[in-house]
């Protein structure tokens, strides 16, 4: 093998693909290019691994990570420079790099159409694909800095670079350039991104005591989790449950039944594995496996009732991730029909995390919110759901708050007036007290069939908005905090990054 000549530094890296690079243009504008190059290459591309394995100049260029550190900078070191023909050493070391099996070795010496013919086109899990590049390069406080226009399959993008043997320095410009929140993703990743190489498709199905809830995600090469279905459906599981304390019948017939449709539905999306979890009805209820087993039976996907921590916990996780601006201490919480769980953190760490058994669904029933009440049984219902959050008193006034859930959407979509759902309109909408106290006096007066004309309001949720609205209301009030942001994430989105994300 050719291996990397003495004296060669591995140099961290980190890289982000786009059109737009905040700060980093204008910085980059205001300085002189040290270099400007084109070349056409070819990337083999592996199932099985995400190493920079390409031709240039007719030189099969290979390069290993060594090392990852605890800002996600990667540590690349080059291994291989090496021209066609190849021995069959290093043709050998060139498959074992991209983790596929090496064939025996049937000649001593390839040319590059041979190894392409023999070897990479006959393998599923290899694929070789042109790229045209225009690198330019530049010297930025002692980081070098490469903005790449690529072309991949008739496809255009553009790729920004920082490199450095000191990984200090990388983490300084990143900062500089204000690109801190963005993933990094190497040029083997990306490029398998770009052409759909390597693309996996998960379904979560989140079974709620209101509603259940359907995300199918396609993960792609590069780690981002594209949205190609999400829906929720009302089945009310928990309908009647705070009254008998049992699940009836006829809801859990009604749930299997959506859920089997989801699963049906996943399976025509061409998802690889799909993950379903139960909250707080089928915690609480001492008949909910009577749900699990029907699902099993129906559909044979096992449904995880998880912890009310455990569900605060993946509530967090998808406020995080899909909210990078949220920074300090922040509470998230996610209300849903038969509880609401919160988790407490400072910036990506959770600190603590717990469940209430209030939702909307139950302070709907207890307090007959489902239609019109007067301002006195309203104040009635403030001051009930104030008694379940007692856990919030004399907290630490956060930095943020951060709110999920169907009552949290509902509420956003309303405020902006949808006629229909549009997710990237509410995802970070900010909710204050006196948008939140105008909707509240809005259901307040009105029959649940009155509710449900309301634009942006899901007619399903006209006779619980109202309880909704009054818990959210009362969070606030009792964190003594002004407003609250949306996030149109959920569990189930937690569950797709936990489980599916890597």
């Amino acid at each position: 093998m050719s291996t990397n000549p003495s004296g060669i530094v591995p140099r961290w890296e980190w890289r982000t693909f786009g059109e737009h690079f905040g700060n980093a243009h204008a910085r980059l504008a205001a300085l002189e290019a040290d270099t400007v190059r084109e070349s056409d290459e070819v990337y083999f591309l592996s199932m099985n691994s995400d190493a920079s394995v390409k031709l240039r100049d007719g030189v099969m260029d290979v390069k290993q990570l060594q090392q990852v550190d605890a800002e996600g900078l990667e540590l690349w070191l080059p291994v291989m420079k090496a021209a066609f023909p190849m021995s069959a050493d290093d043709v050998a070391s060139v498959l074992s790099t991209l983790c596929v099996t090496v064939v025996p070795r049937a000649r001593d010496r390839y040319t590059l159409e041979q190894f392409e013919s023999e070897l990479v086109r006959p393998s599923e899990d290899l694929l070789a694909v042109p790229v045209h590049k225009r690198r330019t390069h530049y010297l930025v406080d002692e980081c070098m800095v490469e903005l790449t226009d690529i072309r991949v399959d008739g496809v255009a993008s553009r790729t920004l670079a920082l490199e450095s043997p000191d990984p200090a320095v990388v983490t300084a410009t990143l900062w500089a350039f204000g690109l801190r929140d963005r993933r990094n993703v190497s040029v083997a990743r990306g490029i398998k991104a770009l052409v759909g190489f390597g693309a996996q498709r998960y379904a979560v199905i989140d079974v709620g005591t209101n509603s259940v809830k359907f995300h199918v995600a396609e993960r792609r090469a590069d780690g981002e989790l594209r949205t190609m279905v999400d829906r929720a459906e009302i089945t009310r599981l928990g309908e009647g449950l705070d009254e008998s304390g049992r699940l009836a019948a006829e809801p859990i017939r009604r749930t299997v039944a959506a859920i089997d449709a989801m699963v049906e539905e996943a399976h025509r999306e061409g998802v690889v594995a799909v993950a379903a979890v139960g909250t707080a009805g089928l915690r609480v209820a001492p008949n909910g496996a009577d749900l699990v087993d029907a699902v099993r039976a129906q559909t044979g996907v096992s449904s995880e009732v998880i912890s009310g921590e455990e569900e605060g916990q993946l509530a967090y996780l998808a406020a995080t991730t899909s909210l990078p601006g949220a920074r300090g201490s922040l509470v998230v919480f996610d209300s849903g029909g038969g509880s609401t769980q919160f988790s407490f953190g400072h910036g990506s760490q959770v600190e603590e995390r717990f469940s209430l058994d209030v939702g909307a669904v139950r302070i709907a029933e207890r307090f007959r919110l489902a239609g019109a009440v007067s301002e006195d049984e309203l104040k009635a219902a403030l001051a009930g759901v104030a008694a379940e959050l007692g856990r919030l008193d004399s907290r630490p006034v956060p930095d943020a708050v951060v709110g999920m859930g169907g009552t949290m959407t509902n509420l956003a979509a309303v405020s902006h007036g949808l006629e229909r759902y549009d997710p990237d309109i509410v995802q970070g909408t900010v909710l204050d007290l006196a948008e939140i106290d105008r909707q509240i006096e809005l259901y307040r007066s009105r029959s649940a069939e009155q509710r449900a004309e309301i634009a942006g309001l899901q007619p399903a949720r006209a006779e619980v908005i109202l309880a909704g609205a009054c818990i959210v209301r009362t969070i606030l009030t009792t964190l003594r905090h002004e407003s609250v942001t949306v996030s149109d994430r959920g569990l189930r989105h937690g569950v797709l990054v936990e489980r599916f994300g890597q």
